[in-house]
């Protein structure tokens, strides 16, 4: 009977695997109902690895290569399996094969910002995207952590925990780098290289090598990117304030033109722009008093309160308009605006009233 059963089974003569194409990572092969023959051979191509599992234990790795299965090639097995006793076959074992080749192009991302610690602008919520390359490099250990007796691996199954290993390590690898923002994004393959000594040890402890890893872009959320363009164009302007604030009076005198004249005439349009320059100049002059202070701050001060009041004078008498009055209440909400009572809003809203009625 033993005999007959010997007869009927199926031995296989030749293990080998051909990669489909659809980013498998291990594969199985079918053994059901059948035998491995003692001298049977095995093909392991180049990007793959073989693995031996008998009764849940791995029994042996086998390389690229052709290999011939005896007690020699196989001397774990054979001491697991009795090859000597009559008519029983050499053993019967699961077979699993490994694709070692690279898996390129496997995308990374920040879903949403990340929280960072930054040397120049401190707590920092930035985005950033790229990919990555890793290979199988320890199938056995693949095999216990990762895979296990599945039929078959692909590619996809492992995406999700690793671009989640990678997003877990950003902060790390930018602490890491000791780069602050502005440097981290000018110098995006740094940031790579940091990321990837980082993801290295940890890829390792699943039996993954990591080939290859790119940054491709680094960037803040919007409301922070207005800040940055901000502090970028004070560093254009330096250390010249007044320079800064006649930039910024000019970008002012179209509004403070809009807000007086309001489709009223000409005198309000004049008044406006005259109102305008003159802010302009006292909020200059102001910024640099309180860069020299003490004495110099209540000279210029003096010389600055004649000069407000006589651009918006000279504009009015230009067009007939009596503006001594209206003057004298804008000086004394400039004042009561300088203390700090008045609003830059409040204070616009007066002058348009006032500027109104000497149309």
């Amino acid at each position: 009977m033993a005999l007959m059963d010997f007869i009927k089974k199926q031995f296989i003569d030749i293990l080998e695997w051909t990669e489909d194409g659809d980013g498998t990572l291990a594969w199985r092969y079918p053994m059901e109902g059948m035998e491995i023959q003692n001298g049977g051979t095995l093909v392991v191509r180049e990007s793959q690895m073989a693995v031996f599992v008998n009764e849940g234990q791995v029994a042996d790795v086998f390389g690229p290569g052709t290999y011939k299965l005896t007690t020699q090639t196989l001397p774990v097995l054979t001491y697991l399996k009795n090859w000597d006793k009559l008519f029983q076959s050499p053993f019967k074992s699961d077979v699993y094969f490994f694709s070692t080749r690279q898996q390129i192009d496997q995308k990374w991302g920040t879903p949403q910002p990340i929280t960072i610690r930054d040397k120049d602008f401190g707590a920092v919520r930035l985005r950033a995207f790229g990919n990555y390359a890793y290979r199988v490099a320890d199938p056995k250990l693949f095999h216990t952590e990762i895979s296990g007796t599945r039929d078959s691996y692909p590619v996809g199954d492992l995406e999700g925990q690793l671009r989640g290993m990678v997003l877990q390590n950003i902060s790390n690898a930018i602490a890491g780098s000791g780069l602050p923002f502005l440097d981290l994004a000018a110098n995006q393959v740094m940031f790579a290289d940091a990321l990837a000594k980082e993801l290295a040890p940890v890829f390792a402890k699943i039996g993954l090598k990591l080939e290859a890893m790119t940054v491709q872009n680094v960037s803040l959320p919007e409301e922070l990117q207005k800040i940055l363009d901000q502090k970028i164009g004070m560093g254009m302007v330096g250390n010249d304030m007044a320079k800064f604030m006649q930039y910024q009076t000019a970008q002012a005198i179209p509004k403070f033109a809009e807000a007086s004249g309001g489709g009223s005439g000409i005198a309000g349009d004049a008044m406006g722009l005259g109102a305008g320059v003159a802010l302009g100049q006292v909020l200059a002059q102001n910024l640099a008093q309180g860069l020299q202070g003490g004495a110099a701050q209540a000279a210029q001060a003096a010389a600055a309160a004649p000069a407000a009041a006589a651009a918006p004078a000279a504009a009015a008498a230009a067009l007939g308009v009596k503006p001594e009055e209206v003057m004298a209440t804008l000086e004394k909400l400039g004042e009561l605006k300088s203390k700090g009572i008045l609003t830059q809003e409040e204070f616009d809203a007066k002058k348009a009233e006032l500027l109104k009625k000497l149309v």
